[in-house]
């Protein structure tokens, strides 16, 4: 191991470009460790350690940074504290650039030294009945374009599975619906750079027909932002809609339907595999459809169905005419 004479700081760009090349990351959660690192980097120059080198870290900074985290808000808008879950992507991206410099041995702390915080919801799979997912896909107004382009929002989350940020990439010309059918089945390519095949159900099509009829504007997203608004130098913003932007359509709905729990696009992909699984659907399956590279990951979903099962066991295999 060799000492640094770099401070921390300046590590960060090599950093980014190590996950890129070396550990094949896909380019948003390279944006994202930035985004994340930045952060870490604020504090240390609000805490005057902005020349801070690697072997200069210590428990004691970690444990600062820590406190930092649960005690301020995300941003100036927004004054709620971190969650639990999101202070974890923070200290993350961080263990992740110590294992940078352990891999190019430059001396600092030990990853095992950042320990995540404990999240008490952690494991807890939030899903809607389908009572409840009825409420929300009929909440848009769909007398009105916005109201069109939501139901189709809300509609395909719940037919595809899709993750936001795969939603938000969809392009019209992707999109090759013929007018006498109600089939349609799209190639993606999801996180990690997954291929996979996603289905659309004819309730979906429907309302993708509905709200592309409306559109006369030439822009190749399949999702846009009716009001776009306008860049520094007073050139028209990208009216793609953003994860960020489709998350609060979702956070719209939810209050209009009343639900008990505020609805996200990951709940509605929740949704989507738990109604698969109470349809009876294997495991393999749905990992397929979800894109999840490890089986491990879809088996959070299986806890959801228990109940199921256990009723399944008990009018089948209750041993009533067995003799005592």
């Amino acid at each position: 191991m060799q000492k640094s004479d770099k401070p921390i700081i300046k590590h960060i760009t090599d950093f980014l470009e190590y996950l890129e090349v070396e550990k094949g990351v896909a380019p948003k959660t390279q944006e994202n460790y930035g985004r994340y690192l930045n952060k870490f980097i604020n504090w240390l120059k609000g805490a005057n350690k902005g020349n801070l080198r690697p072997h200069e870290l210590t428990a004691e900074h970690i444990w600062k940074y820590r406190i930092f985290l649960a005690r301020n808000p995300l941003s100036e808008k927004n004054k709620k504290p971190l969650k639990k879950r999101t202070q974890n992507y923070y200290l993350i991206a961080l263990r992740n650039l110590l294992t940078y410099f352990a891999d190019r041995d430059i001396e600092s702390l030990p990853t095992e030294k950042i320990k995540l915080a404990k999240n008490k919801t952690a494991g807890n799979i939030n899903f809607l009945s389908l009572s409840q997912m009825e409420k929300l896909l009929l909440s848009p107004d769909t007398s009105h374009n916005i109201g069109l382009r939501d139901r189709a929002i809300l509609e395909v989350l719940f037919s595809t599975g899709l993750r936001v940020a795969e939603l938000s990439a969809l392009n019209r010309d992707q999109l090759r619906i013929k007018p006498d059918t109600d089939d349609l089945e799209l190639g993606i390519t999801g996180k990690g750079g997954k291929n996979r095949t996603v289905y659309f159900s004819e309730r979906a099509i429907k309302w993708l027909k509905k709200y592309l009829e409306t559109r006369r504007d030439d822009d190749k997203a399949l999702f846009i932002n009716y009001r776009p608004g306008k860049n520094i130098d007073n050139s028209p913003a990208p009216r793609r809609l953003t994860s960020r932007s489709i998350e609060r359509i979702l956070e719209k709905y939810s209050k209009i339907a009343g639900l008990p729990t505020q609805a996200t696009p990951h709940t509605l992909r929740h949704s989507y595999a738990t109604d698969l699984l109470n349809q009876g659907v294997d495991l393999r399956t749905v990992q397929e459809l979800l894109g999840h590279q490890n089986i491990a990951t879809t088996q959070i979903y299986t806890h959801l169905t228990n109940k199921q099962l256990r009723d399944v066991h008990r009018k089948f295999h209750s041993g009533k005419n067995l003799k005592e």
